[in-house]
């Protein structure tokens, strides 16, 4: 099974991407963030005309998930259901064969002093307790999205200069790894442990692809069981490099 996930950074801006994406690497699921588009106005038929099933949940100009799939997925729930804030855009769940796929768009916290990346670490902790609730860690299950930190130096090209960046802050990866521990494993690397592997390039850099000045904050998280079947993973840069493309690129792991 191919998965693959992309932040699209609104899907109707990026669709013919998706589109040609799919159908030149054939994945079995893509899960997309930042979808920024009202259910109404999805353009579904696209990917069914493609040959895909797709489910989604989104809002006007912002979040937004979706799960683009060959199998028909199952067991499908939307957001948390903890009794604080669903977070319905952000978080979706579903079962597509025999594995269980959790997409999440992590909210990025804006500042280290504004309310909101104090509710990013508390969704971490949420999301950890969303883990213990519906799942085990012997269970075949994949965490993937946009999770908004670079867990470590090398996850991005100016490491020194971003300590108190909330993708970055000592904080926010604490948080992470907590979750992490939950029981997954990093799939993107355990095939590259190399430097210099970014899903991110900010617009305002020029030519951020070429100078390699990027971040490492999509991932592809597997529990143990799962992992052990995993065959590789990388990094797709050429989308990153077309006309009008995302500010992200698109992140893959394939299992047996």
């Amino acid at each position: 099974m191919k998965i693959a996930t992309f932040n699209a950074n609104s899907i109707r801006s990026r669709l013919e991407i998706i589109l040609g994406w799919l159908k030149e690497c054939k994945p079995d699921v893509l899960c997309i963030q930042e979808t920024k588009v009202e259910d109404k106005d999805f353009p579904s038929l696209a990917f069914v005309e493609a040959g895909y099933n797709v489910i989604f949940r989104g809002e006007k100009s912002y979040n937004g998930v979706a799960l683009i799939s060959r199998q028909k997925p199952a067991d499908v729930r939307f957001g948390f259901d903890d009794g604080g804030q669903a977070d319905e855009t952000r978080l979706l769940c579903a079962k597509v064969g025999n594995v269980n796929v959790v997409n999440t768009y992590v909210p990025q916290g804006r500042e280290i002093d504004h309310p909101m990346y104090q509710y990013k670490l508390k969704w971490f902790k949420r999301l950890k307790a969303y883990f213990n609730c519906h799942f085990t860690p012997k269970d075949r299950l994949v965490w993937v999205g946009d999770l908004n930190v670079a867990p470590e130096a090398m996850d991005i090209h100016n490491a020194a200069e971003q300590e108190d960046h909330v993708c970055f802050h000592v904080d926010v990866r604490k948080a992470y790894a907590d979750t992490l521990a939950w029981g997954f494993v990093d799939v993107f690397r355990k095939y590259h442990p190399e430097p210099d592997q970014y899903t991110f390039f900010d617009y305002r850099t020029i030519n951020a692809v070429e100078r390699k000045m990027g971040w490492r904050v999509d991932h592809i998280l597997a529990t143990s069981v799962l992992a052990a079947k995993s065959r590789d993973s990388y990094i797709d840069v050429k989308p990153r490099m077309l006309e009008k493309p995302s500010d992200h690129t698109f992140l893959v792991a394939e299992f047996e």
